[in-house]
Order: C-alpha cells, then sequence, then structure tokens
C-alpha cells in the first residue's frame, strides 16, 4: 500500500485534517490539556536542549519564547541545569505560565526529594505538572514503590496542582490513560507515529486526559516544522512541546503562533512522502539505551544513515563522529540497548548496519547529499 493511500484511508486524518483546536480571532491555536484546565498556545517549549548553552542565553531564549507567546514549558530533574535555567529566566513571574516538569524516581522517598529539589532549582513553590519520568509501569497506590502516595501528600500539600506521567511505552501509556489516575500523558507523537499512537491521542480525548506530544519532530528526522505542525494541529487536543536551543529554532516556532500552517496538499505529500522513506524500524534518538558500557553514542550512531541523508552530512562527516562511529566496532554485544528500547529495536545490528553504510559513504562508494 503506498502511504498517500494509506494516509487517505486513516479515519483519523479524514476526520481531523480539517480540526485545527481552538481557534481565536488573530489565528492563535490554543490547547486545553484536559480535565487541568489549563489552556495555552498550541507551542509548548521542550526544555532539554536548554542544557547544551550557558545560563545567559538559557534566559534569554526562554523569556524571548514568553514574550513571543509560548506559555507552556517542560523540562525534568534529569536534564542536568534545565530547571535551574527555567528558574532563572522566570523568577518573579512564575504565576504567568505554567511549568511542568519529572522526577524518574523509583520509589517515593527518591521522588519527594527530586520535587524538592525541582522545586528549589525552579526558584517556586509549585509545579503545574508533575510527571513520573518513563517509568517502566504504571504507578498506582498500592503498588509497593510509593510514588503515586508519593504524589497524591504533595499534591495536597499544594507542591503540584496535576499528576502526569510520560512514557515511550505503549502498554504502559494505555493503563495510565484507562486507570484515571492522570491527568496528563506526555508521549512520542509526530506523522511518522502510527494508528497505536493515534489511539492514545483519541484515548486521552475520551478521558479528558491532557496529551502532552514529545518528539513532534521525531528526533531530528523531520526537518519540516511546518509540516509538523500542520500534522498536531490535525488533533485538537494534542499539545506539541518543541526541543529549542537556538534563537532560529525559536523564531520558527514563534511565527506559527500568529500564522500557524494548516494541512496543505502540498504538506500532505511532504508527510507521505517522509512516511515512505521512514517506514520500518529505526532509531528515534531518545537516548533511553544510555549510557553505552562500550561507550558508543547510541543515540545518535544508531541512526546515522538517516541523519546523513536528512540533515547536513559534513555535520556528521568530521574527524569527530568518524572517532564516535568507529566505537561501534567495540560493541560487546551485552544487549543492554537492546533490552532497554523501547520501541523494541535490536539496537546493536542496528548500528552495524549504520557503521556499514558509513564506511561506504567515507569511501565514496554511497552518495549522500
Amino acid at each position: 500500500m503506498s502511504a498517500r493511500k494509506n494516509a487517505r484511508e486513516n479515519p483519523l486524518w479524514l476526520i481531523n485534517e480539517r480540526k485545527s483546536g481552538k481557534q481565536m480571532q488573530n489565528n492563535e491555536v490554543m490547547v486545553k490539556l484536559g480535565s487541568t484546565g489549563i489552556t495555552v498556545n498550541k507551542n509548548g517549549f521542550g526544555a532539554l536542549p536548554v542544557q547544551r548553552v550557558d545560563k545567559d542565553e538559557a534566559a534569554r531564549l526562554l523569556r524571548k519564547a514568553y514574550d513571543g507567546g509560548i506559555r507552556f514549558f517542560d523540562t525534568a530533574r534529569a536534564y542536568s541545569d534545565s530547571e535551574e535555567k527555567l528558574g532563572l529566566a522566570f523568577e518573579g513571574m512564575r504565576e504567568k505560565l505554567y511549568i511542568a516538569t519529572k522526577s524518574g524516581a523509583g520509589t517515593g522517598e527518591a521522588m519527594e526529594k527530586d520535587l524538592a529539589k525541582s522545586l528549589s532549582m525552579l526558584r517556586t513553590d509549585y509545579i503545574d505538572i508533575y510527571q513520573f519520568h518513563n517509568p517502566s509501569f504504571c504507578p498506582k497506590p498500592g503498588d509497593g514503590s510509593g510514588l503515586y502516595e508519593a504524589a497524591l501528600a504533595a499534591k495536597k500539600a499544594g507542591k503540584i496542582r496535576h499528576i502526569g506521567i510520560t512514557n515511550h511505552r505503549l502498554g504502559v501509556a494505555m493503563e495510565a490513560i484507562e486507570s484515571g489516575l492522570y491527568e496528563t500523558l506526555q508521549f512520542p507523537f509526530s506523522y511518522l507515529s502510527g494508528s497505536k499512537e493515534e489511539e492514545l491521542v483519541e484515548a486521552c480525548k475520551k478521558a479528558d486526559m491532557g496529551f502532552i506530544a514529545m518528539k513532534a519532530l521525531s528526533g531530528g528526522l523531520i526537518t519540516n516544522s511546518a509540516a509538523a505542525y500542520a500534522h498536531a494541529a490535525c488533533f485538537d487536543n494534542v499539545l506539541p512541546i518543541w526541543g529549542i536551543q537556538r534563537q532560529s529554532e525559536l523564531d520558527e516556532f514563534l511565527s506559527y503562533i500568529k500564522n500557524p500552517p494548516a494541512m496543505t496538499e502540498e504538506i500532505r505529500e511532504i508527510i507521505e512522502k517522509d512516511r515512505a522513506e521512514l517506514a520500518g524500524e529505526f532509531c528515534r534518538g531518545c537516548g533511553y539505551c544510555m549510557p553505552c558500557p562500550a561507550g558508543i553514542t547510541i543515540n545518535n550512531c544508531a541512526r546515522m544513515s538517516l541523519l546523513l541523508r536528512r540533515s547536513p552530512s559534513a555535520n556528521w562527516l568530521g574527524e569527530e563522529w568518524q572517532e564516535r562511529m568507529k566505537k561501534i566496532e567495540n560493541c560487546l554485544h551485552c544487549n543492554q540497548c537492546k533490552s532497554k528500547c523501547p520501541y523494541g529495536l535490536d539496537t546493536p545490528a542496528l548500528l552495524a548496519k549504520n557503521l556499514e553504510d558509513y564506511n561506504n559513504v567515507l569511501a565514496g562508494k554511497v552518495s549522500v547529499s
């Protein structure tokens, strides 16, 4: 079946492609995150990448995002100094925006410590949405971990206002929706997603549960952000969060506030072309396989063939990346990465395949742009 035919026959596309959320008179598209009541512009700021820039630049970007109309900012305790940078940027204006953060703790006691640290770094006394960060199970009262009980206690104390969960596993995500315990779900969702992910979106809508879309650019494999936005706009309950660390990236997404891209025939063709090219198993670059005991940068090396062809190849062919790719030869075949992959990929085999292609590109046997 062709990509075009598949897209045309997808009932959610047929139903939703004309929808673009609640639209205001100035063209600004708003999204309500289910029962939380949080209503913001359909552009969220994913603050993982700001850990890669210095504090002054991070604060400047974050404030410009706010000034441009972005009101939802997502971070995590695991994102090194990201929370600290948000705290620096927004001190004294906390009530004017929404902050979501996460804890990857495995026990209630550890979560309480994470929360205390997050509140300190963010320079606030409350978190709007506090999320369990990609747990391997769905935390529930009485499961022995103490996680949900700790979150409820923090909510009762006013330290968090809403309890959410993030995940990369369809089963855990659906269990969270069906449990009725969570107010938001954060899950990878882009135009490369399949019908199962779309079912999650619809299930959240029926459960009055907010859906926050991470990896709307599929870890950098989607290079047309307007197409990514137009796809998200087909689902009126989806809030995409864009990972931003550069001025040019921020300007691009801020432009969509006043001029939101809509689904057109041209954009539909771009989406269908990408779906055809990226069909099958590929690394999304989520990084949950890391760290590697052999020092391999798995989350980029396992998708190098795609990066060479979907971004300027010169960025990946220099001495630094040649050295990183060569480390694949030292793979221990311990299968730790394979066991951790939320998408069930055979990561060692994928690494070997990408190394072979990379070496062929270096040798001039294969041409890339």
